[in-house]
């Protein structure tokens, strides 16, 4: 890995000491520039969970990726810049349970005998990292996050959009986990009908004050809080909008 390509392909020009502040901004800058895609997908395109692989997709091809990819690569950087940070095990909430080991990567890392929650694989979902308090409220661009400890010691991840009434995210465990733990579930969510991301193509990329996303035919822009929807005519304008909202061509 180049950890200058990176910096430059996420637009950061921060300090890059491994404190909280560094965290902080690398986690927003990545998901300010990079978008949560799944495009490889539905081009039949096999996704291969290997760091250098990632590193070329991500970087130097300028793409996105889903959460295996942003944040496997994003652990890397992590680690790349000194770090103590370790991959964990997600399980996706779809009502009222939550999906299988491996369903989801979140990444935990420890800094002054503090451990925060970072994820910027989840698409739609908090910029920066969470504190791991938990019942904390954490207050992000417009949306209200906790972190809850379960009976059986693991944690639930929840949020709010400000109307008291908290929704679940995902559960995940504190144990750390290699990348090649992942592969199953990874070809399981790029190959099965069941899969979500097999269901509809999407690419999203987060802004300051919203999200542009580009959702089948469908252009969907949020900015403070009011969504605006286009319908597209075709691929070629899909493929219009792909390279000038997201510097993407397929």
């Amino acid at each position: 890995m180049d950890i200058r390509k990176y910096l430059e392909r996420i637009n950061f020009s921060h300090s890059t000491k491994a404190d909280l502040e560094t965290l902080k901004n690398l986690h927003l800058h990545h998901l300010l520039n990079v978008p949560f895609e799944n495009l490889d997908i539905h081009i039949k395109k096999k996704i291969i969970l290997q760091p250098d692989l990632l590193y070329k997709k991500i970087v130097e091809n300028n793409r996105g990726g889903f959460c295996y990819e942003m944040n496997g690569l994003f652990y890397e950087v992590l680690k790349n810049l000194g770090f103590d940070a370790k991959m964990v095990s997600a399980r996706v909430y779809d009502e009222p349970d939550p999906g299988p080991e491996f369903d989801h990567m979140a990444i935990i890392v420890e800094l002054n005998n503090e451990q925060w929650l970072a994820d910027v694989g989840f698409g739609d979902s908090f910029l920066e990292p969470l504190k791991l308090e938990p019942e904390l409220e954490q207050s992000q661009y417009g949306r209200i996050y906790k972190i809850q400890k379960l009976d059986d010691g693991d944690y639930k991840t929840v949020f709010s959009s400000g109307d008291g009434k908290f929704m679940d995210m995902y559960r995940f465990s504190l144990i750390p986990r290699e990348l090649n733990e992942y592969v199953e579930m990874c070809n399981y969510h790029q190959t099965s009908p069941e899969s979500h991301f097999t269901q509809k193509r999407v690419c999203s990329l987060a802004r300051p004050k919203g999200r542009i996303t580009l959702s089948g035919l469908k252009l969907i822009e949020t900015k403070d809080g009011v969504k605006k929807e286009t319908e597209l005519k075709d691929e070629e304008e899909f493929a219009e909008k792909l390279r000038e909202l997201f510097g993407i061509e397929i």
